[in-house]
Parts: C-alpha cells; structure tokens; sequence
C-alpha cells in the first residue's frame, strides 16, 4: 500500500501546473523570467493572479497524496509519499527532471503533516515578500520557520527528518538565489 502510495505522490507532484497554466495562455515559461516552472516566475509572466492559481496548484499537489497517505496508513510513513510528491515537482520525469523549486509543493505537504508549523511559515513568508518584495528569501525563511515550528510543536522524528530534507531541498534549489542574495541583485516581485 505504501509503495502504491509513494508512487502516486511522485505523478501527482510531477504534474508542472505553472508550465501548463503559462501554455494556456501561450507563454512558453521557460524562455520568460527566471525560466522557473513555479508560481513566482508565473506571477512575473502572466500577473499575480494566475500565480496565485500557481501555487495553490502546487500546494495541492502536496497537501492531497500526503494528507491521503496520512489517513490511510499513518503520519510516518505518509512522510515517505511526501518526499515522493516534492521530488516529484523538483524532478519531474515529464520535464527530464528539471523542475521548480519545491515551496508550494512543500507548503502542501505540511499542512498536511504539520499545519500549525506550515501556517507560521506562510506566515513568515508573506511578512518577508510584502517587505522586501523579495520572494526567494520570503522562501528561505519560510522553510526555515517551519522547520523551527515543527520542532517546537512536539512533531515525530520522522515528520522533523522530512522536514530537515525538505528544507535541505529548498536551499540547494536556491542557491543561485542565494548568490544574488548575497550581492544584491535579486529580482523582485
């Protein structure tokens, strides 16, 4: 049952909603913006509405395998169908696994698996962009938030070592971010 539902995690998070939505409307998102397939660089192309539908897609796509596996086999082995999800959308086999960066989909999965923890890290993340306007280290210090909340919520350490993995995840994804960070030159929302 596990293994069926770990596989399922991996489909569902390889679904690219931001590059189907963006070919809905005839933009190619991979030669516009960052060239990303998440809600951010949607949000750059086609206006923050749709970047909007982005991301709760890809929240989805994390929220359903995850929040699935947790009633039907436990919280500790759905962290298994989790990380399947998020590799999924970082390594999607459709997209000959060049994917997008892991947030929304993480964001999905945790509040499924931690929801007060995943609340304090949109939390953190849109007190950030709304005052940097900088969605990248919004990002960063959401996952950190989350991690930090999952560990003072009392989480299993199996749901605490998803998160260490999901939040691993998300930096190296950023580190070319980072690295604009650092001098100054990253784009904003």
């Amino acid at each position: 049952m596990v293994a069926v539902l770990v596989l399922a995690g991996y489909l569902l998070g390889s679904i690219p909603f931001g590059l189907l939505v963006a070919r809905l409307r005839g933009v190619d998102l991979r030669a516009v913006g960052s060239g990303n397939i998440g809600a951010t660089n949607v949000a750059r192309a086609l206006g923050r509405a749709t970047g909007i539908v982005v991301l709760a897609l890809d929240a989805l796509k994390g929220f359903a395998p995850t929040f699935a596996a947790v009633r039907l086999v436990g919280a500790d082995p759905a962290c298994l169908v989790a990380l399947a999800a998020i590799l999924g959308h970082v390594f999607p086999v459709w997209l000959r696994f060049r994917g997008g960066k892991g947030v929304a989909t993480g964001l999905g999965i945790f509040a499924a698996l931690a929801p007060l923890a995943a609340g304090a890290a949109l939390a953190c993340y849109a007190l950030v962009v709304a005052t940097t306007r900088l969605s990248s280290l919004g990002s960063l210090v959401g996952a950190t938030a989350l991690l930090a909340g999952m560990a003072a919520t009392g989480r299993t350490p199996a749901v605490l070592a998803l998160g260490g993995a999901v939040w691993l995840i998300i930096v190296v994804k950023h580190r070319a971010n980072i690295r604009r960070l650092i001098r100054g030159e990253e784009s904003k929302v």
